[in-house]
């Protein structure tokens, strides 16, 4: 299975073309115009979210038990020794 030779190519070209823009600065002019316009218009509000949160967990976490239920805790009941100060 995979992608036909052709679709694979297209992609590719697509990737090499927003790539260019990045080196030769076309996505910075482009950023530049949409904030100096948004500026004029006064309708720029910056609202900034960034999130990097990364959950992990021991390979072996993922699955439910499957030894049954756990017991129950075992009930405390006070010492009989002294009290702690």
């Amino acid at each position: 299975m995979g992608a036909p030779a052709g679709e694979v190519r297209q992609l590719a070209g697509r990737l090499n073309r927003l790539r260019t823009w990045a080196v030769d600065g076309t996505w910075e002019r482009v950023f530049t115009t949409l904030v100096a316009q948004a500026d004029a218009d006064e309708d720029l509000n910056w609202a900034v979210s960034v999130d990097s949160t990364i959950v992990r967990a021991h390979q072996h976490a993922a699955g439910a038990r499957t030894k049954g239920p756990r017991p129950a805790s075992r009930t405390t009941t006070p010492s009989a020794g002294p009290a702690a100060d």
